[in-house]
């Protein structure tokens, strides 16, 4: 039996944008909760972009050392 993947912080974060984004161009919602859902939306694109970072990073320490594929531990900031 297949393994079932389990969603990761990023994923989970990019779907729930993409709901916010949705509802928002729908234009069925007051001022107020438009405003709630783009500060909302905005955490989440931090939430995603910071998880790029980190991705992007442990490839740059897995190519880059001395021109080997060596893995190294990854240490969060």
């Amino acid at each position: 039996m297949p393994k079932k993947k389990t969603p990761t912080l990023f994923e989970d974060s990019l779907a729930e944008l993409e709901q916010l984004v949705n509802q928002l161009e729908q234009g069925d919602i007051s001022l107020e909760e438009s405003l709630k859902s783009f500060e909302r939306g905005v955490n989440l694109t931090r939430t995603c972009q910071k998880a790029l970072q980190e991705a992007e990073q442990k490839v740059q320490i897995l190519i880059e050392k001395n021109g080997t594929q060596t893995l190294e531990p990854f240490t969060d900031e």
